[in-house]
């Protein structure tokens, strides 16, 4: 942790420019490795969601639930990789199966006895799938599952939600996007369920697919109702569309998924993140006759390629992830932690606007009152808040999400729960006068 700064709170400008200002002044090699970046990658780095200004912290190395970055601080790493970090840096059992699968060569080019035991154990623990097949990402995961839906059903029509994100090509906080593919799709709100089983309806026999999170991930950490996905599920049902539930974040939250914990079963999932015990995977599965169109024993099955959708690193980690580690108890454990933490940080706030969203280990701090059901735009204040959060953070040694997202690794434990709820409180104690100004948003 740097020391933290002498806090202004005249304005929330003033407050920024100091925070901004103290940030720089702790962090001169992040400001260089930025600087030489920015030569040779577009915008000087090369995942978006890890760009922020000044610039982004450059880590070094990390163990369990901690970070170092480049300029010697050290951080309580509560972002887990946006979930997909949820056995920390340096879980040795997975660690020892990755380096015995790189032992034995890198690049097969055939198949592999790890990835049926891999499917086999995903088989066994969600609802929804009866049959699997592997990606390298969860992007892929959803691409491929919707090429099942229009192949399975013969129409090309999907149902998004607004300020969704299923992956870097499919991200809906517009309706138009460049960086999308090019699909037909229908736009609803996430959580009006009378609105989205009108529009399934009304679409008919040209809709595919529906797509939605059975929790906003990157979208708040915003849960869906059962009313609205009980709808949905209803919906599609009689127009014979395709439910797909994106659990490549909140299938952390049981041993089957959010589909489990909520008792609504889709007719496909996708997965992704953590599965493969950090190593880069994805996953779609469902009902044995959807997933049949990519049978290649049958003729006319869709194709399906990826060098890379059985590499050895990501099933032999994932083997051990989620058939030794990642247990039916460690999930509820983890869930049961992730909820008393939320409720912890929400009554250190108690009296401001200042909010945590979210379900089990997967947390979201928003900046105004009242019940957040779906993706909003933020006041020009609450993004000032946002980054003020996030700054505060980093200043005492706790590395979140830009956007104020927490997503719990096992390593965290209750010391480290005890220590985010005793920032929070400071930052609501420090920050009361700013917290005050901003209590009309939204």
């Amino acid at each position: 942790m740097d020391q933290l700064p002498p806090r202004r709170n005249s304005d929330l400008e003033a407050a920024l420019a100091e925070a901004r200002e103290h940030y720089i002044a702790a962090r001169p090699n992040s400001a260089a490795i930025h600087a030489e970046a920015r030569g040779v990658l577009a915008g000087g780095n090369t995942r978006s969601v890890l760009f922020y200004t000044p610039f982004p912290t450059a880590m070094t190395r990390g163990a369990d639930c901690r970070l170092w970055d480049v300029d010697g601080h050290e951080y309580l790493d509560l972002l887990g990789e946006y979930t997909a970090g949820l056995f920390g840096h340096s879980e040795p059992r997975i660690l020892d199966a990755v380096k015995a699968a790189l032992d034995n060569g890198v690049n097969l080019a055939a198949v592999g006895a790890k990835e049926s035991q891999l499917a086999k154990l995903l088989v066994g623990r969600f609802p929804s799938i009866e049959l699997v097949r592997f990606t390298n990402s969860g992007t892929e995961a959803n691409l491929m599952a919707l090429a099942a839906a229009r192949g399975f059903t013969g129409r090309q029509k999907t149902l998004v939600m607004r300020g969704g994100y299923h992956g870097g090509v499919l991200t809906f906080a517009a309706e138009r996007n460049a960086v999308n593919v090019p699909i037909p799709l229908a736009f609803a709100d996430y959580n009006d369920a009378a609105g989205a089983a009108a529009l399934i309806r009304a679409e008919g026999d040209h809709l595919a697919a529906v797509l939605v999170e059975p929790m906003l991930g990157s979208g708040g950490c915003i849960p869906a109702s059962l009313d609205f996905l009980r709808a949905l599920r209803a919906a599609t049902q009689e127009t014979g569309a395709v439910l797909i539930f994106d659990e490549v974040m909140t299938s952390r939250h049981a041993a089957g998924g959010l589909q489990q914990r909520l008792g609504v079963t889709p007719d496909l999932t996708t997965l992704g993140k953590y599965m493969a015990g950090g190593m880069s995977f994805g996953a779609f599965g469902g009902r044995a006759e959807i997933m049949a169109v990519f049978d290649s024993h049958r003729p006319g099955a869709l194709a399906h390629a990826g060098t890379f959708n059985n590499n050895v690193a990501s099933m032999a980690g994932g083997c051990v992830a989620m058939g030794e580690i990642f247990t039916a108890a460690a999930a509820e454990a983890l869930y049961a932690r992730g909820e008393a933490l939320r409720a912890a940080l929400n009554a250190a706030c108690r009296g401001t606007p200042m909010q945590f969203t979210g379900h089990g280990s997967m947390i979201c701090a928003h900046f105004r009152p009242g019940p957040i059901l779906r993706p909003y735009a933020a006041t020009a204040a609450e993004d000032g808040l946002r980054e003020l959060f996030f700054l505060d953070m980093l200043a005492g040694g706790i590395y979140l999400a830009r956007r104020g997202m927490a997503a719990l690794s096992l390593p965290v434990g209750e010391a480290e729960c005890r220590r985010y709820v005793a920032a929070v409180a400071e930052f609501v104690a420090a920050r009361r006068p700013l917290l005050a100004a901003a209590g009309g948003a939204g």
